[in-house]
């Protein structure tokens, strides 16, 4: 199976999670995508992690299927001729992450893409997407089924570790795996800077990046940053429509702790009603909250943020990822900024095998 074989399979996956959302009919199968079992799935997430409400499951899977197309996937395998060279797969773990529906599949997509094997351990919140859109994939190219293999237990006989977790688990990673080339990912969270003059599409855009999952994912703004003066309280009527975020029993849970913290410490902050809001240095807010610091000029702002960098996952805003992209990441935009694509064929190039 050649680079252009693996291309036009991951292009007809995309296609074919494209026409299953949008099919008004349930009940038809193409490429081995059974339309009512997808909805199915699609609406049992909830069961097994509260927070992955059917909106937000549906949203994951739309940002996929929306990026895997041939045009987007030539486009991002051209930048490495390394491959389309026909070179020994290695074996790839991969412990995927949980926070978001689908949290993995980029890494799932990389392994595979290089032409390499996977070996997933799948997150116990999040294992029957992965696996689904995997029975997709080898449904409509069966070469797949000899490279994919998904593990409850401990991961073993692999060459490379791709594993992503939270700062507690990332020295479980490095003791268990520290000899292996690996990529160990910890925790990171995304800002937005805000020049004072953003449009209403802009700042409806930001709503979405603070309030979509829940606020769970790396890529969700948790913090914004905000010119001397400006009237953070002005941009709230722009979020009305996320209002119903604090229906969520979980969300709610949150919101009302974090209020109660900040009262009994008479902590000064900002009460939307659904969004607690403030100022903080820290980057890494509390579900339900939204920290927010002032900045004096461009170039402070910018600094600051570089010298963040390395707990920053991206940066929203006019200079940098559009408002309202921060979870539709194309499939060059790596986490933590680590060129998976790279770190694969520098593995095989080393002669692992």
């Amino acid at each position: 199976m050649d680079l252009e074989d693996r291309i036009k399979s991951f292009a007809l996956l995309g296609e074919t999670l494209r026409n299953s959302l949008n099919a008004s009919s349930l009940t038809n199968v193409a490429n081995g995508c059974d339309r009512s079992l997808l909805n199915i799935l699609i609406d049992q997430q909830q069961k097994h992690n509260p927070w992955f409400t059917p909106e937000n499951v549906r949203m994951a899977i739309t940002a996929i299927a929306e990026e895997l197309t041939e045009e987007n996937l030539t486009r991002w395998t051209n930048a490495y001729p390394g491959l389309k060279e026909q070179k020994n797969p290695i074996r790839v773990g991969v412990i995927m992450a949980g926070n978001i529906p689908l949290a993995g599949f980029h890494d799932f997509l990389s392994v595979l893409i290089s032409g390499n094997n996977l070996i997933a351990k799948t997150s116990s919140k999040d294992n029957e997407l992965i696996t689904y859109i995997s029975d997709i994939l080898c449904s409509i190219n069966p070469l797949f089924r000899k490279r994919i293999e998904f593990t409850d237990g401990t991961l073993t006989n692999f060459d490379a570790v791709i594993a992503t977790g939270s700062d507690n688990s990332s020295r479980y990673f490095d003791y268990y795996f520290g000899k292996y080339p690996n990529i160990i990912r910890k925790n990171r969270n995304s800002v937005a800077i805000l020049d004072g003059d953003e449009t209403d599409d802009e700042l409806d855009g930001l709503g979405t990046d603070i309030f979509s999952y829940f606020g769970l994912g790396c890529r969700n703004v948790s913090k914004v940053y905000i010119p001397k003066g400006y009237d953070l309280m002005a941009i709230l009527g722009h979020w009305n429509n996320f209002s119903r975020v604090i229906n969520h029993s979980k969300y709610a849970n949150n919101y009302d702790f974090n209020r109660a913290v900040y009262l009994v410490n008479k902590e000064a902050f900002y009460d939307s009603g659904f969004l607690l809001l403030k100022e903080d240095s820290k980057i890494s807010s509390p579900v339900s909250v939204l920290y927010y610091e002032y900045y004096e000029s461009q170039y402070a702002v910018k600094k600051q943020t570089e010298l963040l960098k390395e707990k920053i996952q991206c940066v929203i805003g006019k200079h940098n990822i559009p408002f309202g992209k921060a979870q539709w990441p194309h499939p060059w935009d790596y986490a933590d900024g680590i060129d998976t694509i790279e770190f694969l064929l520098k593995k095989k190039l080393a002669g692992i095998l």
